[in-house]
């Protein structure tokens, strides 16, 4: 895992930029015969154009849900959008909800790309992945097949791969290489907003290491936003401006990540940051989370992280916390806390 410790002295200053996402009040269940699986609940968060965002949390947190939600990929049935008509997935000024099946499927790839966790199942095994590039050149921009295929080369140039190899298959291709194959391909159309879903899980620290790089020197070239999905904060400190921590389907914190690393408030985030060895600091051992996170199809009542919560009173089985903003642009959802209390 990367380093989580960040240097006050590259901390950027604090911009009022332009909103690129902002989504509001987002709540996702999958309806089965066996229950309803409240995967993201009263979600809300916000991305600047330019910056990047990491999205923290536990397996079951909800944040692939929240990812596919924003691309339009939740499978229907049984995934649904509860009441749309009073939440908002607000892209480029745009409610991306509102927007029709075919409207989405040219924002796709265009404006907004994702990678996912395994590049073998992001890719056709019987298609050369320089065609699979140019493919998707060919279904967003006004190209010939030629033009295609060399936006297609140079975008694997970018990325590392010689143009020797373009015609190889992902077969051909080791991890790291097919998930710079993907990231090419998210690329292609210059989207403003890439959405990487723990992009380097199933690769070994130093590739993971290459591949993050390779992921921050390309958003910086394309300026584009990111939302980088991950359960780990020393990847959110390497390359994120921002952190949103989530647990149990809600964004349960919310902050510049110098802010959050510095001062985390929600008992959660303290928690995640306690299950951290700190080289700095001499510790005989860690302060893991007790227990698990709870079932999404059977959460407990009030506030969701109570049971588990070392600070929890009697109160927050009781009563679900609103977002709130205790200093400028640091949100939490905690009992404990008040508007403007720092």
């Amino acid at each position: 895992m990367a380093d989580t410790n960040i240097p006050e002295a590259n901390a950027p200053e604090v911009k009022d930029n332009e909103v690129l996402l902002d989504i509001q009040n987002l709540s996702i269940h999958y309806i089965t015969d066996d229950g309803t699986v409240r995967a993201v609940n009263d979600l809300n968060l916000k991305l600047n154009k330019g910056e990047s965002i990491g999205l923290v949390g536990e397996t079951g947190a909800g944040k692939t849900t929240t990812a596919l939600g924003i691309m339009g990929l939740i499978p229907n049935p049984p995934g649904k959008v509860i009441d749309p008509e009073n939440s908002k997935i607000e892209f480029d000024g745009e409610n991306l909800l509102k927007k029709s099946v075919a409207d989405m499927r040219k924002i796709r790839g265009s404006k907004i790309s994702m990678i996912f966790q395994d590049p073998m199942t992001s890719l056709n095994p019987v298609i050369p992945v320089r065609d699979q590039i140019a493919e998707v050149v060919l279904l967003h921009e006004k190209v010939t097949a030629k033009e295609a295929i060399e936006k297609a080369e140079k975008m694997l140039d970018l990325v590392g791969i010689r143009k020797e190899r373009a015609k190889d298959y992902p077969h051909q291709f080791s991890g790291g290489m097919r998930q710079r194959v993907v990231i090419a391909i998210a690329l292609a159309c210059n989207p403003e907003l890439l959405i990487a879903d723990e992009p380097t899980t199933a690769l070994d620290v130093t590739i993971q290491a290459q591949v993050l790089e390779l992921m921050k020197n390309l958003k910086k070239e394309f300026n584009t936003s990111m939302i980088m999905i991950t359960h780990d904060l020393g990847i959110v400190a390497e390359i994120c401006d921002k952190c949103a921590i989530m647990y149990a389907g809600s964004v349960v914190e919310y902050a510049d990540k110098y802010e959050l690393f510095k001062n985390p408030k929600h008992p959660y985030t303290i928690g995640l940051f306690g299950s951290i060895p700190d080289i700095e600091k001499d510790e005989s051992s860690l302060r893991p989370i007790q227990g698990l996170m709870p079932d999404p199809s059977d959460l407990p009542s009030g506030c969701p992280f109570h049971p588990r919560c070392e600070m929890a009173k009697p109160e927050c089985a009781k009563t679900v916390p609103q977002n709130i903003e205790i200093t400028p642009g640091h949100f939490v959802k905690c009992l404990q806390y008040k508007s403007e209390e720092v």
